[in-house]
C-alpha cells in the first residue's frame, strides 16, 4: 500500500481547491465522497438494500438515491443510521483499499471530510489540515451552497470543531487567503511527503 495522506477540514475550508493543486502535482487523489456515491449508484446491492429497507420513496425520479430524504430519515433515527453505516462503511473501505492498490504515485491523497468524526485518522501516515477561520467557513458555505447564516451554522455544529481537527493534524494548510497564495506551501509538503514515502519504501 502506498504513503497515504489523509486531507481534511470542516466546510468551506477548501479542500478541493488543496486536492486540486496535490493532483496538479501528479498526486494521484482518493476522494471519500465520490467513493461514497459510487457505492449505491443505480444498480449496486447497496442501494437495492437501501430501496428493500425504505421503499421506492427513498429514489428520485431518475432512480438515483434521494440524498435529502436519506438524511431526514437517519438524522431522526439513530437506528437507521447505524444500519446504513454498518451497510456502507465496509463497501467504503474495500473501495478505498482497491483504489490505494491500485495507485501509480509516490503517494496518495486521501480526502476525507469527515475523518475526524468517524475517527479515521489512524488509517493515514500523514494528517494534513486545511484549516480557515470559522467566520471564512460561514462566508463561503452561504456562498457556494446558497444557505442561510443559521443553516451554515448549523451545518458547522455538526462537524467536528477546529480545535479537535487541529490536535489529529501532523501537517496544518492555513488556507485564508486566495488559491494561488497557498500553491508553494503545496509544494512544500509535496517535497515532504515524497521523502517520507521514499523512506518508508527503503
Amino acid at each position: 500500500m502506498p504513503f497515504t495522506v489523509a486531507l481534511t477540514g470542516g466546510i468551506g475550508s477548501g479542500k478541493s481547491t488543496i486536492a486540486n493543486a496535490f493532483a496538479a502535482l501528479g498526486v494521484d487523489i482518493i476522494d471519500a465522497d465520490v467513493i461514497a456515491r459510487d457505492v449505491v449508484a443505480p444498480g449496486t446491492p447497496a442501494l437495492e438494500a437501501i430501496v428493500r429497507r425504505h421503499g421506492d420513496a427513498i429514489l428520485t425520479a431518475e432512480r438515483t438515491l434521494y440524498r435529502a430524504r436519506l438524511r431526514e430519515i437517519i438524522f431522526q433515527n439513530p437506528r437507521e443510521k447505524n444500519w446504513l453505516n454498518q451497510l456502507l462503511h465496509p463497501l467504503i473501505n474495500a473501495r478505498t483499499q482497491q483504489l490505494k492498490s491500485q495507485a501509480r504515485s509516490p503517494y496518495v491523497l486521501w480526502v476525507v471530510p469527515l475523518l475526524v468524526e468517524n475517527g479515521l485518522q489512524h488509517q493515514a501516515d500523514r494528517v494534513l489540515v486545511v484549516d480557515v477561520d470559522e467566520a471564512t467557513q460561514l462566508q463561503r458555505t452561504q456562498q457556494r451552497d446558497g444557505v442561510t447564516l443559521a443553516q451554515a451554522k448549523n451545518i458547522l455544529a455538526a462537524q467536528a470543531s477546529r480545535e479537535q481537527r487541529l490536535a489529529c493534524a501532523d501537517d496544518i494548510i492555513d488556507n485564508r487567503g486566495t488559491p494561488e497564495e497557498v500553491l508553494p506551501r503545496v509544494a512544500e509538503l509535496h517535497q515532504r511527503y515524497l521523502r517520507l514515502a521514499a523512506t518508508r519504501q527503503d
